[in-house]
């Protein structure tokens, strides 16, 4: 059986060609992730200016740049960045002066974002491939880490965590959108891996996910829901999956949420200000 990563590779780089096809406003990219959790996250006076691929290209549950505090000359790094989108409102927001990279281990994903970056005429971006497991920048090196929707896919949220918290500076901060849950998860959607790539059986407890974000170093840790989804949400993300839908749902109703989630990585003592104490 192919590996949760294989997997995950495999789905968007399906969902990169597919936002490039002709039909992808009405059934492409989106419908690699489940309709309830990826859709309505960006208004249109906040994304004027970003080309409509990178709005096909987008599998995320949140939009972490519309709650993250982006401040001109900050350099962000976006995990999973898939087409590019928040990658590109990050480097607006930062501009003069700020940077943001994004991380994504699929090419065909990394060549629609490079596509957008082009199509935005935005010089402050720089997509690297590479999984959020081992993120290729220094230890210290950026002031903001975001995310939508990714971290629960990973097997190993514990290192990614990890290596969040190497790469931002002394104050820094982890802002990302992401599905979480609210007690138990019926085995049967836990062991489905097409579920992983429907942002749902990765999901961590949000217990869980302080629990880890904890022991990877970070403080002033919250978890805010951003929208809960009710039995209908989860007639729609169970459906075709192979699982008794009537039986399943539920069970699953109000325990999925598409969340905020904060944290900080501590300052030493006599450091005034985010990052002031980076080499």
């Amino acid at each position: 059986m192919s590996s949760i990563k294989d997997v995950v590779k495999e789905k968007y780089a399906q969902a990169a060609t597919r936002a490039r096809s002709a039909d992808a406003s009405c059934c492409g990219a989106q419908a690699a992730c489940r309709g309830p959790i990826t859709s309505d996250l960006y208004d249109r006076t906040q994304s004027e200016g970003i080309p409509e691929l990178a709005l096909q290209a987008s599998l995320g549950c949140g939009n972490p740049t519309a709650l993250a505090a982006l401040a001109q000359g900050e350099t962000v790094l976006d995990l999973g960045s898939g087409g590019g989108i928040d990658v590109l409102l990050s480097a607006q927001r930062v501009a003069p002066g700020g940077k943001a990279y994004g991380l994504d281990m699929t090419d065909e994903m990394l060549a629609v974002a490079r596509e957008n970056q082009a199509k935005a005429g935005l010089t402050n971006v720089e997509f690297l491939k590479g999984e959020m497991e081992h993120i290729p920048l220094p230890d210290a090196s950026v002031d903001v880490v975001i995310s939508n929707c990714v971290i629960n896919l990973s097997a190993d949220k514990d290192q990614v965590l990890r290596e969040a918290f190497r790469v931002l500076k002394p104050g820094g901060r982890i802002a990302v959108s992401d599905v979480v849950v609210r007690g138990e998860v019926p085995a049967e959607v836990r062991k489905s891996v097409e579920l992983w790539i429907g942002c749902i059986a990765g999901a961590l407890r949000d217990d869980e996910y302080r629990a880890k974000l904890t022991a990877a170093g970070f403080d002033d840790i919250s978890i805010e829901p951003t929208r809960v989804y009710d039995i209908d949400d989860a007639r729609q993300f169970l459906a075709g999956q192979g699982i008794d839908v009537a039986a399943i749902a539920p069970q699953v109703a109000g325990k999925f949420m598409s969340a905020f989630v904060r944290a900080v990585k501590p300052a030493p003592a006599g450091c005034c200000a985010p990052g002031c104490c980076a080499g």
